[in-house]
């Protein structure tokens, strides 16, 4: 199976919070998916923790390789900026990753890495990854609480993505 490409800086075990979450599914189509998860007009139809989210580039909705966006989540203001942005188009492992950041003192300033992978299986099985590599003090605090939010909040990210477009698949064949 794939794996996500970390920079040096970010690189799980070597920062101050890090998670983990993988869904595998099936009866879902990877393009549904990608472009789901890219399209930033739907986060808040299956993702709760997404808000306020505006993108550099006006005229639509989706994410675009090195485009800056803005977003609130888990109660943090976050700035972005793509860093990755691959289609799952002939074959290939889709992958979406963002850098992104709170700008503050040394109590509230952090950095995160976040990225997904979506890749296809055997027998019609489709892959979700997503892994967060967070460096600062907030980041250091979340890692502490148990259960971890960070962990809890991206695997409903992943779930709500899988039903969302499961739910639409189904409408749109009717």
């Amino acid at each position: 199976m794939k794996t996500i490409n970390w920079s040096t800086d970010y690189l799980p075990g070597k920062t101050d919070n890090f998670v983990s979450n993988e869904v595998i599914t099936d009866k879902v189509n990877i393009e549904d998916i990608w472009n789901n998860l890219v399209d930033t007009s739907k986060w808040e139809q299956y993702y709760d923790n997404a808000a306020n989210i505006d993108l550099s580039i006006k005229n639509d909705s989706k994410l675009h390789f090195a485009e800056t966006f803005h977003f609130d989540t888990f109660g943090f203001p976050i700035d972005a900026q793509v860093m990755e942005l691959v289609e799952p188009n002939d074959g290939k492992v889709a992958r979406l990753a963002w850098h992104g950041w709170q700008d503050g003192d040394a109590d509230t300033q952090f950095d995160v890495y976040h990225a997904f992978l979506i890749e296809k299986l055997d027998d019609g099985r489709v892959r979700l990854l997503t892994q967060e590599s967070q460096i600062g003090k907030p980041a250091a605090e979340l890692s502490q609480q148990d259960p971890n939010p960070m962990l809890n909040g991206h695997q409903k990210w992943l779930d709500g993505l899988v039903k969302f477009t499961k739910n639409n698949n189904v409408e749109e064949s009717k």
